[in-house]
């Protein structure tokens, strides 16, 4: 008994009930357990790998009776109006499917993908619309697949830049800032990622130590790689 006890505790997925927004019917979904959600590293724009199973699969939950897929982030009502949207552009068509157990990879980027679809039907908040794809890039990233991580890369960067200016508290989001410097970093846009960590390094009225130390940090590393191509180095970076 006590064996079968242990067994059980080590499984890293457990099950929830949640609401649809959209149709308005409970429905279950997994999730990873917390204990199990230890990270063994992270790459500078924040994607995590995990010894156990992502918990980043599961983030998306996917109505098996409507087939909308949403998160806990989502927007938590739906208007008559956004309902009829996504009937008519989504719901009519979605093959409707339980994905509430395991699920692998190529099943976490059809829900993130479906999710994506989803938030931009309804009109939901950028920023969401931003963290699907950053989350799609990431599992192109797993997968080594360079071509389509660096794709959705480029959407993801202009999604944020378009948080920046339309969410973004006094222009002082030091976390968004990084990112923003990182994802052009990482397209190679050096000298507009030099822009945006400068940004987050110099602004007195930022005092996230956390992003002002990565910022810093990425900074070196974007100087040794504009070094290494031959590229001119910007006044500020000379010194």
């Amino acid at each position: 008994m006590d064996q079968m006890g242990e067994s059980l505790e080590l499984e890293p997925l457990y099950q929830i009930t949640v609401n649809c927004p959209q149709c308005e019917e409970d429905f279950k979904t997994s999730r990873v357990r917390p204990s199990m959600k230890r990270a063994v590293r992270r790459d500078s724009d924040f994607c995590a790998y995990y010894q156990h199973e992502n918990p980043d699969y599961y983030v998306v939950r996917i109505c098996p009776h409507c087939g909308f897929a949403s998160t806990e982030n989502s927007v938590a009502k739906l208007s008559n109006e956004q309902k009829q949207k996504y009937m008519k552009q989504i719901g009519s068509r979605v093959a409707k499917r339980d994905m509430g157990g395991k699920r692998t990879g190529e099943q976490a980027l059809e829900a993130y993908k479906l999710a994506l679809m989803c938030a931009q039907t309804v009109g939901d908040r950028e920023r969401i619309v931003a963290s699907f794809l950053h989350h799609i890039a990431w599992l192109y990233r797993y997968n080594g697949e360079i071509e389509q991580e660096l794709r959705f890369i480029r959407y993801c960067l202009e999604s944020y830049i378009r948080v920046f200016e339309l969410e973004s508290v006094s222009g002082s989001d030091a976390k968004l800032m990084y990112l923003i410097g990182e994802l052009h970093r990482r397209l190679g846009e050096f000298n507009d990622a030099v822009k945006w960590f400068s940004r987050v390094i110099n602004d007195q009225h930022i005092t996230d130590s956390a992003m002002i130390r990565a910022s810093r940090e990425q900074w070196v590393v974007l100087r040794e790689q504009m070094l290494s191509k031959n590229i001119d180095l910007p006044e500020e970076m000379q010194q």
